[in-house]
């Protein structure tokens, strides 16, 4: 897929890259944390207790996707509907105004991953633009720790990281691999999808639990399904942090498509 995210200062050499070889960090950017960009992920209800996905069947999705052949760069998008909503516009203008310089931040900071995650995410023909759920968990920061414990590129709590095969003990905690959290990600969310059938949808489960975004359905629509549309029919009966997850990553994904266009110029 064409790099929905790539930076007009390195598209070119993105694009090229993608075509000609196979793709494939610890300081933290001051200001681009949970706290001031997003607020901190409730990454322990993302994989809830009453949640009907099977431990072993998402074990089984991760490793297939850590041993699945290389595929070249899927063209989805989840922003292919082009769905217009303030909270979207609010994000925009946050991100390129009182938040622009972290964001810059950011986006520079993609590079070193957005090679390894665009094949990861072709190869499982996915969206291009779920990369900006890693920025939105962690600025791109394989060694980023929430106040609720949550490591990685992804956020994953131990629990959750260990459902999806990672290895977290004492000694080893395979949540600081960007591209093993990467592959136990990318599984979560294709899971969430074909729950879901939405994207958009499936994000918000991975921010608030699937349990919360199945009950909302339900009371919204009536279903247990529904399109990105549904999200935000089924916004107001979500938590505050999940009614602003979903337009951020869409905001995300509009600016880093052309950062100059809003007058930003990615740093590193």
């Amino acid at each position: 897929m064409t790099i929905r995210g790539a930076l007009k200062r390195t598209r070119s050499q993105v694009l090229l890259s993608l075509a000609v070889a196979a793709f494939g960090g610890a300081v933290a950017i001051t200001g681009l944390d949970h706290t001031h960009y997003l607020r901190t992920t409730a990454a322990a209800a993302k994989v809830l207790p009453h949640d009907t996905v099977a431990s072993a069947d998402m074990a089984d999705s991760a490793v297939d996707t850590m041993t699945h052949p290389s595929a070249t760069v899927a063209i989805a998008t989840i922003d292919a509907a082009g769905i217009d909503h303030p909270l979207i516009d609010h994000w925009i203008k946050r991100l390129t105004t009182s938040l622009k310089g972290d964001f810059e931040l950011s986006l520079g900071r993609m590079d070193r991953y957005a090679g390894m995650i665009s094949d990861k995410l072709a190869k499982r023909d996915m969206p291009h633009d779920l990369i900006y759920l890693a920025m939105i968990e962690s600025n791109f920061n394989p060694n980023a720790k929430s106040h609720a414990h949550a490591v990685g590129l992804w956020q994953f709590m131990s629990a959750t990281a260990r459902r999806f095969g990672l290895k977290v003990t004492g000694h080893t905690d395979q949540r600081r691999d960007p591209a093993r959290e990467t592959d136990a990600a990318l599984a979560y969310l294709t899971l969430l999808h074909k729950r879901f059938g939405s994207w958009y949808l499936a994000a918000a489960a991975y921010n608030s639990g699937e349990g919360t975004v199945s009950r909302a359905l339900k009371r919204v629509t009536g279903k247990s399904t529904g399109t990105d549309e549904d999200f935000f029919k089924i916004l107001p009966k979500l938590p505050k942090e999940t009614r602003d997850y979903v337009p951020k990553l869409i905001a995300s994904a509009r600016i880093a498509e052309n950062p100059a266009k809003y007058g930003l110029t990615p740093s590193n």
